[in-house]
């Protein structure tokens, strides 16, 4: 009976209706619960204990063809399983990372999987194509709805273009505007992590992982709504070279769709991280746990450690027989000083290569290259590049063979200022050659860390984060101390951060100002410190230069010799937007760091994590005059006390740094 219904059903062109199916997938704690309804089209909703977290929100993918994923589809077999393991990682902020969920695989008729998992602290959902032929991807609607008009976090792209697709071309660079989700400018996109404020001091964080041939998503609101919706560039079709000194590719046509797929393809994560307190986001490993785990077999190349950095401090050398600038006797310098004090590399910022050229195997004359490598290499000190992308993806594979032969350690590549498809292709073709070659890669002017890092390890740091470059050429009308105590629950989430801190010229929000030839911070000196310790990154600049260093020989020492990957970190506390602590251990050594805004704060930590025994602390206190003269500091070594509780006082803008080890008897 039921297949002579369906045969006359079809027959007669009565489409049969699409029974609903539900699903619910909770997390191995049970605090978290996803909600999935499959019908005509999918939904799902999360709640977090009795919080509602998403409301239904549709899930789908659009394909040039005019067919869908989870539009009409249908449903043949679901299963549900559950994984606990560990995962061992590399050059990372904890040596290990228990990796528990709950996942669903509902497998459709259509060629395509839709993956659920549920976690402790989040979920996440992706689609997997399984089909045989190549297609399209015309639009990935991605909804976030929201049951309350909450307050957000936004970073909006930082662009003058007015239209949406100029606002594609960006640097992936800027500070938080918090904001109800109606009020977010409906013509200007926002790029993730983006952080929601909930009920009861929850908060959700919306990321993406495991982004492989695939464009990087953006977020919208045009509507005034309490939804977030997905935008993505479109796939470029023409680019012609231009951009900053002629070391972009500028996109000038672009296709109806926004990705080329194989027939069988791993599609982005589509991840909300759930918070029941802010200290928890800073240690969060959503994004690394769902990445593609790694493809290098090798890694004892791979060597993590901190950078003597010149472009910041302008080449800022005095008190020498040569003019200070792009040249072999200023990097020798710089050399000297790296190995002096135990640094591991030293860069080489633009201006190394001929200008306008785009050819990274022209050299200028003043640099004898191989003459400083060999210094360096005599010196126990590696050679990092600068690279503007185009000159670096034009002839990636010869450029990366002839340096890495002439000792070259690795590359920072810089003014991608793109995330369509081809550019996260680029990204995966630069870190699998420069890992054929042992070369490590510093992504600088690129979209946010999606996990790249867990798969190639030599994709050492990243930048998409507005650091401390901005200081250069601008006043207190940018609040970066406030950025500093916000980015780190937000854009951190998803892996590390070149900042670039380090600055020994210090400043208050009324001293200081924009000098590009003899920079400065927002800040008190002990927030530079502490910065080691917070933000995670391991390949670490030091921003200023060797004079400035020379004259502060307690404050070089300590972040000289601070770790730059951690066996543990405990994310001690934290309140989005006002301060943060955070401890980290390498080997017999803990380190503690803090911040806080513009506002004084006497914060009291928690070193119960210390175990048993009698510990010793060096600390790093912002000085009596912390608040009129940013550079007052104090360091006094102390026992930590059997309580196990600190109370340490911070300026406006400051910030305290801990070393701790077992007490020597």
């Amino acid at each position: 009976m039921r297949l002579f219904l369906l045969t006359f059903c079809l027959l007669s062109g009565i489409v049969p209706l699409i029974a609903q199916r539900n699903f619910k997938l909770q997390s191995p704690d049970g605090r978290l619960s996803v909600s999935i309804q499959v019908g005509k089209r999918i939904t799902y909703s999360i709640v977090h204990e009795k919080d509602l977290v998403l409301s239904p929100s549709p899930v789908a993918m659009e394909l040039e063809d005019g067919s869908a994923f989870g539009v009409g589809s249908t449903l043949i077999r679901q299963q549900t399983t559950t994984i606990n393991q560990e995962i061992r990682t590399t050059l990372y902020k904890k040596s290990s990372i228990t990796d528990h969920y709950k996942e669903l695989v509902l497998e459709f008729r259509e060629g395509f999987n839709l993956v659920f998992r549920a976690y402790n602290e989040g979920a996440a959902y992706r689609f997997i194509s399984t089909r045989q032929t190549g297609f399209h991807v015309k639009n990935e609607p991605v909804v976030f709805n929201f049951a309350k008009d909450y307050d957000a976090w936004v970073p909006y792209v930082k662009s003058k273009a007015k239209d949406i697709t100029g606002q594609y071309f960006n640097s992936f660079e800027n500070t938080y505007t918090y904001t109800p989700l109606s009020k977010m400018s409906p013509n200007k996109l926002a790029f993730t992590p983006l952080l929601v404020a909930l009920d009861n001091g929850k908060k959700v964080c919306i990321a993406e992982a495991d982004l492989e041939s695939y464009p990087g998503m953006y977020l919208v609101n045009s509507d005034g709504a309490t939804s977030l919706k997905s935008n993505f560039a479109s796939y470029p079709l023409a680019t012609e070279q231009g951009g900053h000194n002629q070391l972009q590719q500028l996109v000038t046509s672009r296709a109806p769709y926004i990705a080329r797929c194989k027939g069988a393809t791993n599609f982005p994560w589509r991840i909300l991280i759930v918070s029941a307190s802010d200290r928890e986001l800073p240690d969060n490993d959503m994004v690394y746990k769902l990445a593609a785990p790694q493809r290098i077999n090798d890694l004892s190349w791979i060597k993590p450690g901190k950078v003597a950095w010149e472009w910041w401090n302008h080449w800022g050398i005095s008190r020498v027989d040569f003019e200070a600038g792009v040249n072999t006797a200023t990097y020798m310098a710089y050399i000297d000083f790296a190995a002096k004090n135990g640094i591991e590399y030293v860069i080489l910022d633009e201006g190394w290569a001929v200008n306008l050229k785009a050819d990274l195997m022209q050299v200028v004359p003043e640099i004898d290259l191989e003459k400083l490598i060999a210094y360096g290499k005599q010196k126990n000190v590696g050679i990092i590049l600068w690279a503007g992308y185009y000159a670096f993806d034009r002839d990636m594979e010869q450029v990366c063979k002839h340096y890495a032969e002439m000792g070259v350690k690795g590359f920072k590549i810089d003014f991608m200022d793109r995330d369509d498809q081809p550019m996260v292709d680029f990204h995966y073709r630069a870190a699998q050659t420069a890992a054929r070659y042992q070369l490590l890669v510093d992504f600088h002017g690129t979209y946010k860390p999606t996990g790249l890092n867990r798969t190639y390890p030599n994709v050492i740091n990243y930048e998409a984060v507005n650091g401390l470059e901005q200081m250069k050429w601008t006043g207190p009308e940018m609040d970066m101390v406030t950025y500093d105590v916000t980015m780190p629950f937000i854009r951190m989430v998803a892996g590390p951060v070149d900042y670039t801190q380090g600055a020994m010229r210090n400043a208050t929000k009324r001293t200081h100002r924009g000098i590009n030839d003899e920079p400065m911070s927002q800040g008190t000196r002990c927030r530079q410190l502490a910065e080691y310790v917070v933000f995670e990154s391991p390949l670490n600049m030091l921003c200023d230069s060797p004079d400035n260093y020379e004259k502060e020989a307690e404050c070089t020492a300590f972040i000289a010799h601070i770790p730059t990957v951690w066996d543990r970190t405990i994310s001690l506390d934290g309140a989005v937007g006002q301060y943060i602590a955070i401890a980290r251990q390498k080997g017999d050594y803990w380190y503690v760091g803090g911040l806080t805004n513009w506002e004084a704060r006497t914060m009291e930590i928690d070193l119960s994590f210390l175990g048993a025994g009698d510990f010793t602390a060096e600390v790093f206190r912002d000085g009596a005059n912390a608040s009129r003269i940013a550079s007052d500091y104090k360091k006094e070594i102390t026992d930590i006390p059997s309580n196990r509780k600190m109370a340490l006082k911070m300026a406006p803008g400051g910030g305290f740094a801990l070393k701790i080890y077992r007490k020597i008897k």
